[in-house]
């Protein structure tokens, strides 16, 4: 019986430990967000809820209080670069493994870190969040609170970017063309600092309606798969040869019959799971990865 509690108790320490390590959640707003004070009536309470779907993926919804979740390269590898990560997920949902966590640990495995955000959900049951209005907001300030962290993280501050996956995709593409320099007299020192990526992934992304492009919009690496949706699938090579029409630089990548939300996967095979490598080469190619 006491060989068995010490073997429990060895097991619960390791739990407790590898728990320990694992990157926690930074609220965006220690204090609350704006936005969410209410009532349940209006759908702004409750706890942050997960489901696990049969292939294991896990799925959050019920984001009252946004954060990331910082994934950071060790001293020896990090190039300085960061990327905030925002998952898919229809704004209802967000799919955190493969448009979330496993991007981000390829990042910092890579010498960039990674901060998983996890954004308000406009299109939530009985939602009175908007995409706009609060999404957007969330996604904003992730990058003024990488930028205001980056000394502590090992981060340039001109060299943050944001990537996007579906319905994290039109936050993105919303954060690079809808950026300011800062809120000036904010009380929030944070909030003082400016919301601009330095650059912007867009993957299979939901495409905003009137972008308003030119040669000052961050630079543009684009994918998706020809078999997408219309929407995506035409409408992400459009929005290339807009932002070349308009001047800004921009990569696009669309593969041969993949469909949506392959993300990064260990089981992905073909092309497309190379998709993250040419990324970085892209980065690296446009000099964000110099250390």
């Amino acid at each position: 019986m006491l060989a068995k509690a010490h073997v429990l108790s060895f097991v619960l320490l390791v739990s407790f430990i590898a728990a320990a390590a694992e990157p926690q959640p930074i609220f965006l707003w220690p204090n609350g967000a704006p936005g969410s004070e209410g009532k349940s009536s209006e759908g702004k309470t409750g706890e942050e809820t997960m489901r696990v779907a049969p292939a294991g993926d896990h799925i959050v919804s019920n984001i009252h209080r946004p954060s990331i979740t910082p994934y950071l390269p060790s001293r020896e590898t990090a190039t300085g670069a960061a990327v905030v990560v925002a998952p898919g997920g229809g704004h209802s949902e967000l799919w955190m493994d493969h448009e979330g966590y496993n991007v981000a640990k390829w990042l910092s495995d890579h010498g960039i870190a990674g901060f998983v955000l996890k954004y308000r959900l406009a299109r939530a049951k009985d939602s009175s969040y908007t995409v706009e209005g609060h999404s957007l907001a969330d996604t904003q300030r992730a990058l003024r609170l990488v930028r205001s962290r980056a000394a502590e993280w090992g981060v340039d501050p001109e060299r943050i970017g944001v990537i996007g996956f579906s319905a994290g995709g039109e936050l993105a593409a919303l954060a690079g063309t809808r950026y300011d320099s800062g809120i000036e007299g904010a009380t929030d020192p944070v909030d003082r600092l400016t919301s601009r990526p330095a650059f912007q992934a867009l993957i299979y992304p939901a495409i905003p309606r009137d972008m308003k492009l030119s040669k000052d919009t961050p630079l543009a690496f684009l994918a998706c798969g020809e078999m997408d949706r219309q929407n995506i699938s035409q409408g992400l090579p459009e929005l290339y040869l807009a932002m070349k029409r308009a001047g800004a630089m921009a990569e696009l990548h669309v593969y041969a019959d993949v469909g949506h939300g392959f993300g990064v996967r260990a089981t992905t095979r073909g092309a497309v799971a190379g998709w993250i490598d040419r990324f970085r080469e892209w980065l690296d190619g446009r000099g964000f990865l110099k250390r």
